[in-house]
């Protein structure tokens, strides 16, 4: 048996029993809870990096201030193309569908560390900005059908970024209280104006980044997007994600409890939530719905499809869009097909019919006979900004999963496993601890309303206070 075997494989007879932590941990999540509780100080090396993070002062329940100044264009490049752990690691992959059951709920399952994406899912979401100039552009409609039209073709192109290389991997699965900050910057002529809609992305994809017309631009010559995203939720797993523009009066405010299970040679990945953009200049709110995620022939060589079908809908406006994203048939069939339309709900007129793939090239058709062809794998991307990792918090992403990325750059399996399954248990310890004890979890950005979560200080929330001013009793 070759030493990769000897740590990787199971036992004969083994089962999953990995929701029981293996290895004591000490009290890092203080969030609200005793400060006199305290755990087994006999901690294997391979933990003590994550430990250095337990002072109760490095989780404060207060937001993070976090500047501006001090994010700069992302390098990072965590290219996803090997195949070579998921060929040599198959007896772990087919020991652990053996004891899996169809439709089996995999939330607490831990799935094998060589498959993971070298990133957090809260980092992710930030991908949905990666256009951030189309995103923008919606603001800038002539029209509420115009407006309604624009944010469809945003939602489109808001998929292919996420998913460019040919192997499907999972990201980290988010610690309750971890956070992610980033923002983007481009010029205010990037940004499609309020000229017809049919023409407003042609020349989208010969577009230059913002870096490259930085030099001789005054700061009011930008736009900035903003976006923090938190873990407010363990079990189930939820996320919560806000980005705002405060120059064009627009955010959006989003939560998302994801819930995977076993369908054969398949995980499906439901997206349970929803999502609102907010156009403050107009009063418009738009709701909308995310598709399900597919990793398919996790075998072989995995790959990403999405399914199912999604809705928009402004209330105040009466437009709705329906999209359909549709799975590849057993036989024959295009992939990563979608197809959807806008239509004005009083006249129950369709204004815009598209077809094509969410990961390649879009057409759409308007009401008045025009088609626009949208190619995907041209399209500029706006390069998020973020705080260099000696800046960052305990908590925010990339800190809090430094040591299991730096494993996984260098292919050291075994040690990316030991530094998650340390951030895992810390976890599960601490959830324990606060169930015990009847403590809630405080979060910082977000809090809970109804069946959703609200960012705490949402730009809409700012403009309100400018259009009511307090009246000056004295």
């Amino acid at each position: 048996m070759s030493k990769f075997q000897r740590k990787n494989s199971f036992a004969s007879g083994t089962t999953i029993s990995w929701l029981e932590p293996k290895i004591s941990l000490p009290n890092h999540f203080k969030n609200g809870a005793d400060e006199n509780f305290t755990a087994d100080q006999n901690k294997p090396s391979s933990v003590r990096e994550e430990q250095s993070i337990s002072s109760s002062s490095e989780l404060s329940m207060e937001p993070e201030e976090i500047n501006p100044d001090e994010e700069v264009e992302d390098t990072c490049d965590n290219k996803e193309d090997d195949l070579g752990a998921v060929e040599e690691q198959r007896s772990v992959i087919l020991h652990l569908l053996s004891q899996l059951k169809l439709g089996m709920d995999l939330t607490r399952v831990v799935l094998p560390t060589f498959i993971l994406e070298k990133r957090s899912l809260l980092e992710m979401y930030a991908d949905f900005m990666s256009h951030p100039d189309l995103f923008l552009a919606i603001a800038n409609g002539s029209s509420p059908e115009e407006r309604m039209i624009r944010f469809v073709e945003y939602y489109l192109t808001s998929f292919h970024e996420g998913r460019k290389g040919a192997i499907a991997k999972k990201p980290y699965n988010p610690i309750i209280g971890e956070t992610f900050h980033c923002s983007w910057k481009m010029t205010k002529s990037q940004v499609p104006s309020d000229t017809n809609s049919n023409s407003s992305s042609h020349s989208l994809s010969e577009q230059v980044t913002a870096s490259e017309e930085s030099q001789g631009q005054a700061e009011s010559d930008y736009y900035t997007v903003r976006f923090v995203a938190e873990q407010v939720s363990h079990h189930p797993p939820v996320s919560g994600f806000y980005a705002e523009c405060a120059e064009r009066k627009m955010c959006v405010n989003a939560h998302v409890w994801t819930k995977s299970k076993f369908l054969g040679m398949s995980i499906g990945v439901t997206m349970i939530g929803e999502g609102i953009l907010s156009l403050l200049e107009h009063g418009e709110e738009y709701t909308f719905s995310l598709p399900c995620a597919y990793a398919r022939s996790i075998l072989t060589v995995p790959w990403v499809e999405l399914g199912g079908k999604v809705n928009v809908n402004c209330a105040k406006t009466g437009y709705s869009a329906s999209i359909t994203f549709h799975t590849k048939p057993f036989y024959g069939g295009k992939l990563h097909r979608v197809t959807g339309e806008v239509k004005h709900n009083a006249s129950n007129t369709v204004v815009c019919r598209v077809q094509g793939e969410w990961n390649s090239v879009l057409e759409f058709t308007y009401s008045n006979g025009d088609t626009k062809y949208m190619d995907l794998t041209k399209l500029s991307v706006t390069r998020k900004r973020v705080r260099p990792l000696e800046k960052q918090g305990p908590f925010e992403s990339r800190k809090l999963w430094q040591h299991v990325t730096e494993s996984l750059r260098e292919g050291d399996i075994d040690k990316a496993t030991e530094h998650k399954k340390a951030l895992e248990e810390r976890q599960r310890s601490e959830e324990r601890h606060r169930a015990e004890t009847g403590t809630p979890w405080h979060t910082k950005h977000f809090h809970k309303e109804g069946e959703g979560w609200i960012y705490y200080n949402p730009l809409s929330k700012s403009a309100l206070a400018e259009q009511n001013p307090p009246v000056d009793t004295n």
